[in-house]
Order: C-alpha cells, then structure tokens, then sequence
C-alpha cells in the first residue's frame, strides 16, 4: 500500500513536467507562414489559389491580393494548386530557428493543348428531317422502355426502392405518436381488425406473397 501511494506521489509530481515539455516541444515546431502568391510573367497577385498542407487534407486560399497565412509545423510540405497554373511545393525547414516563416511563390503558367476541332457548315432543314427520320431506333430500348412502365415492374419498385429522409423521418414520427398514445395500455392488435383482413386476401389474391424468381 506505501509502495502504491509512493508511485502516486511520484507520477503527480512529475506528471505536470513531462506535459510541459512535451507543450513546450509542440510550441517550437509551430511556424506561422505567410507570403503572397504572384504569377511569374506578370508578378501580379493570384487569388483564390489552394495551399494544402501535403497528407493533412487542410489549408486555405490566398485573397484577392494573393496573400495568404496559415499555422503549419516544421517539416511540413505545403502544395500550391491553381487552374491554368502548375503546382508548386515549399518544404518548411526543420533547424528553422524562429516561428514564422514567409515566402514568395511565383506561379507558372501550365499550357493545355485541346484537341482539334473540325467545324463544318450547318446542314439545311431538309436534311435535319431527313436524318432525324431514318435515325435507327434499336426496338429492344423500346421494348425494354414499356416493359418499365408496366403495373408488375412498377409495383416490384415501390416495394424495393427505399425511403428518403421525408418519408424515413414521417415514418418515424408517426410510429412515435403510435407508441406515445398507446402508452400505458396494450395496442389494437391487427388480427381483429378487419380492414387489416380484407387488405390481407386482396394482397394473397394479387400475389404478393409468391416467391419472385
């Protein structure tokens, strides 16, 4: 029992110490960076480019000035994106002495070469209609188009698509209240409903309980 109090002392003692070092640690490797990002041709300032820090999937954007800030780690690798432009990284040194650290990142433009385009001349009325009418429909599509549209198919959807949130959460509310105004006493039981009967022999007549192959 001594030997489990002395421990006690021990860690509360030196509990304290050990987080703060270990606070004191963390709070060196934080390096506030800023900078501006600027295209290199004109050196104006890019806005609304990405800064994502590598693996940590957060960042920011830099401003209509292009300039931006974010609190990043020593060692850390920070990707610059935007459309038009090629992707650059800045690598945060880790012997940086001090807890700021700023850059100018000048941004190159990236040339997208678009497929050739053929442009030919507009084809009269005639020759729409014409096209438009001998256009082959394959009748399976068709086919397959009606069968969609029929009672069986129809039906088999209702029962199988599920609930959105609406109905899922109506459905909810309404097996509460159920629950909430039969509360203290025991619940109709469908089996001496005969409503509940007669939907019941309409369903076994349609055959709704036959096994669907």
């Amino acid at each position: 029992m001594k030997r489990a109090k002395l421990y006690i002392y021990i860690l509360v003692f030196i509990f304290p110490f050990t987080v703060k070092a270990q606070f004191e640690t963390f709070k060196d490797s934080v390096v506030q960076l800023y900078g501006v990002v600027m295209s290199a041709d004109s050196l104006k300032g890019l806005p609304s480019v990405s800064i994502i820090v590598s693996g940590q999937n957060r960042g920011t954007v830099s401003n209509e000035a292009g300039v931006f800030s974010i609190v990043v780690l020593k060692g850390d690798r920070i990707d610059f994106t935007s459309i038009g432009y090629k992707p650059k990284s800045v690598i945060i040194p880790k012997d940086l002495k001090e807890n700021q650290y700023s850059v100018i990142q000048l941004m190159i433009n990236d040339t997208v070469f678009l497929p050739a385009t053929i442009i030919k001349h507009r084809i009269s009325r005639e020759q729409f209609e014409r096209d438009f009418l001998n256009t082959n429909v394959p009748d399976d599509e068709i086919a397959i188009a009606r069968s969609n549209n029929s009672l069986a198919i129809r039906r088999f959807l209702t029962c199988n698509i599920p609930v959105d949130g609406k109905e899922a959460s109506s459905q909810y509310l309404r097996q509460r209240a159920s629950k909430l105004y039969y509360s203290g006493q025991i619940a109709p039981q469908n089996i001496f409903n005969p409503v509940a009967w007669a939907e019941f022999i309409k369903a076994w007549k349609r055959g709704d309980f036959r096994k669907k192959k």
